[in-house]
């Protein structure tokens, strides 16, 4: 189940950066705030277990792995967890570029 959404999720956001690529990375934008939108409603409706995997985890975490970071922060933040959630913020919006530096930086120098 979880694949089958998968494959249709990688497809739809190779599609969308297809459709709008350019200097500034408006497809993967797009992605992240649309898959973080769907996936806000797909895990707000109440759908059986099998659904969510296609959808939730499957097609949104394919499409996009801003939602589940999104949908985590919120849910903190709704449980009253903020002091939990403004760490996970700050830890991803800054952790992740650093590592995908690194790494990108780390390859770069070998080749």
């Amino acid at each position: 189940m979880v694949g089958l959404g998968g494959a249709i999720g990688a497809m739809l956001r190779y599609g969308v950066g297809e459709l709008l690529s350019g200097e500034f990375p408006w497809g993967t934008l797009a992605v992240n705030l649309v898959g973080s939108l769907l996936l806000g409603v797909i895990l707000g409706l109440s759908l059986s277990e099998e659904m969510v995997l296609v959808l939730g985890i499957g097609l949104m975490g394919a499409f996009t792995t801003m939602s589940a970071y999104s949908m985590d922060l919120v849910r903190l933040f709704d449980e009253g967890q903020h002091s939990q959630a403004a760490t996970y913020l700050l830890i991803t919006l800054l952790g992740c570029p650093l590592l995908a530096f690194a790494g990108w930086k780390a390859v770069s120098e070998v080749t």
